[in-house]
């Protein structure tokens, strides 16, 4: 990887309540302890949680930086316990979520030229399949897709592959299951949801992972830390170190 462009990683679910700003926390954590040097920003621009899983209260957001108050680097927070630096998004607010594709499209380039001391840029995306969303997930080098085995999220999981086919036709789109109910369940689910795509989209999204149900999850969230941190040989933490050895092997499929 050239050491003047990150790698954008986006991740992106069509429902929410799948467990992906978690997963992103995680997965960032993961991709730290592995050495690489990670920035989570959360680009859900509505609605950011990000800090408040991580029980981060940062003095500057991605608000400050859109309205000229700073410079990216000066509006990261950095959680000195896992090593990870946060760019928070801004909860509520109306005017970051209704950025015009064109100041998207610009915010989008500095955060690429203002991020290159970083390895990965890691982006915690809203859940559905709204213009932004869309439009950050074309930008992004690796698209990870979180559905479970509920049917609507399987339903909006293929929109969002769907649509991103449209948007970035050579675009890496891969699937990660998470809150499996075991491993053999978990690629049931991705098996469902690679069949629609074969069958109508003529593509088939490779499998990235399967992160298992795990009670400890909710622990570390209630915790408001990460679950690595907290419980780092649970299954669903060994799930999220597969997926991040995956991610940075640029490996196609999960057998």
């Amino acid at each position: 990887m050239p050491v003047d462009r990150p790698r954008f990683i986006a991740i992106a679910s069509g429902k929410g309540g799948v467990g992906k700003t978690w997963l992103a926390i995680t997965l960032s954590h993961a991709l730290t302890r592995a050495g690489q040097r990670v920035l989570l920003f959360d680009a859900d621009l509505g609605l950011a949680n990000v800090d408040v899983q991580l029980g981060l209260t940062p003095r500057l957001d991605i608000g400050s930086v859109i309205s000229g108050r700073t410079n990216v680097a000066g509006a990261i927070t950095r959680h000195d316990i896992i090593g990870l630096d946060v760019l928070a998004g801004r909860s509520g607010s109306g005017v970051l979520s209704d950025l015009s594709a064109e100041n998207l499209a610009l915010l989008l380039t500095r955060l690429r030229a203002e991020t290159t001391l970083y390895d990965i840029v890691l982006l915690d995306l809203s859940a559905g399949v709204d213009r932004t969303v869309r439009q950050i997930a074309a930008a992004a080098d690796l698209l990870l897709v979180v559905a479970t085995d509920e049917p609507t999220s399987l339903t909006d999981a293929y929109a969002l592959l769907k649509l991103h086919t449209s948007d970035q036709p050579d675009g890496d789109a891969r699937i990660v299951v998470n809150q499996a109910q075991s491993a053999a369940a978990g690629q049931q689910t991705y098996a469902t949801l690679r069949r629609a795509c074969l069958a109508f989209l003529h593509r088939e999204p490779p499998l990235a992972g399967v992160i298992r149900h795990d009670l400890k999850v909710r622990d570390a969230i209630r915790r408001q830390t990460s679950l690595l941190q907290r419980h780092p040989n649970s299954i669903a933490a060994q799930g999220v170190e597969a997926l991040a050895r995956t991610c940075l092997a640029g490996a196609d499929r999960v057998d």
